[in-house]
């Protein structure tokens, strides 16, 4: 299996005719009964079993570079073993690892599916790198805050135990900006010495993380707890959005790497848009879910598929999954047989969805020719 941009550097190296390359496409679209190669949302991820081998290969690896890392020594008493982390260094094996594997399985191989791993390992441990950093630093000059411990026995009773030292929300806000700079940084050196398409993304990523910790920073609150986190992350999904689908727009054939940067964009911006949404309904909160929150779920993700249709990409459906199925099974638990009903919704959704991705090409055709002109020219394979 080779992907469209792959096909296109083979025309581009004098491999493949353009109109070789067409009649190749044609072919394939009408062996697979569809209009466009577009429909399809083609994501190279795996060529071949030999990539899920070197994956767990690499996975294992990696494994051992982080525990082989994270433990800094060993101390046993007479009636107890205290172990001390270092996740920093951890972080740092992991990194290197990641470079020295990928400077093999991207650089020389081009293997799809261990690049993205090998990415993702990359960032997160130089993100750990620069986190535990950040937090022994702070330990190191006492600007941790004390806080008393309280254990229960089993008998019911309860004593207060040891004080340990916590963090104030802004010192985790602090971490957090740490790693997203570093691990950001980080990605960019991925991406200027391998140029794989997540990589755009996971930048992004970093970015997002900064700017959130910012804004908890200057809220003087935590990271899940502060009202003001929802809209900044709402906002910064719009904007990952809006960066998406210039690059969508910059290819609306599909047929380069800039394609595959939108598509992780669109995966990272889902949820940035997504989760917000379903807090301010009271979906996320744990509490009683009524007919009316349900609804309003069903409206809000029949509106990521009108949005999904418009720009042929599935993302938005998929993050907003999980929230629909958590909506329903509240609710029936609440009202009715949780066993039964949760059965029939996940049938109920899983048919619907694969109606739909059956007939995408003809429900997204319908959903286009309500779309403007002006805006309608500029989607990828928008002809009605």
């Amino acid at each position: 299996m080779y992907s469209e941009s792959e096909l296109a550097s083979a025309v581009k190296a004098g491999v493949l005719g353009e109109d070789q390359l067409t009649a190749l496409r044609a072919h394939i679209a009408g062996l697979r009964g569809e209009d466009s190669t577009a429909d399809d949302e083609q994501v190279r991820l795996v060529t071949g079993f030999n990539d899920i081998f070197v994956t767990i290969a690499c996975g294992l690896v990696i494994f051992a570079a982080s525990m082989l890392g994270v433990i800094k020594h060993v101390t046993k008493q007479a009636d107890y073993t205290h172990v001390d982390y270092a996740h920093w260094r951890s972080g740092l094996l992991v990194a290197v690892a990641s470079w020295l594997m990928a400077e093999m399985f991207t650089r020389k191989r081009r293997m799809a599916l261990p690049s993205i791993v090998l990415l993702l390992s990359f960032v997160i441990g130089l993100g750990f790198f620069a986190g535990g950093l950040a937090d022994i630093n702070m330990a190191r000059h006492d600007v941790w805050h004390p806080a008393s411990e309280t254990f229960s026995l089993p008998d019911g009773s309860g004593y207060k135990g040891y004080t340990s030292q916590e963090l104030y929300p802004w010192q985790i806000a602090f971490i957090a900006a740490a790693s997203a700079i570093t691990a950001g940084l980080g990605a960019m050196a991925h991406w200027l010495r391998f140029r794989v398409a997540i990589t755009i993304a996971a930048v992004t990523a970093a970015l997002v993380l900064l700017v959130l910790s910012g804004v908890a920073a200057l809220t003087s609150s935590g990271l899940t707890t502060s009202a003001f986190i929802a809209p900044a992350a709402m906002l910064c999904g719009l904007g990952v959005f809006a960066f998406a689908m210039r690059w969508d727009l910059a290819d609306p054939a599909r047929v380069s790497q800039k394609a595959d940067i939108a598509f992780w964009l669109h995966l990272l911006a889902a949820p940035l848009i997504a989760h917000p949404l379903f807090y301010w309904m009271g979906v996320t909160g744990g509490g009683a879910i009524g007919a009316g929150k349900v609804a309003g779920v069903l409206a809000v993700y029949v509106l990521f598929a009108l949005v999904a249709l418009a720009v042929d990409r599935r993302a938005l459906l998929v993050s907003a999954l999980a929230y629909v199925l958590g909506a329903l099974t509240q609710l029936f638990r609440d009202y009715g047989n949780v066993e039964v009903t949760v059965a029939l919704t996940a049938l109920v959704i899983g048919s619907a969805l694969l109606a739909l991705s059956a007939y995408w090409g003809s429900i997204r055709q319908a959903v286009l020719r309500r779309v403007p002109e002006r805006i309608r020219h500029l989607l990828p394979h928008a002809s009605v």
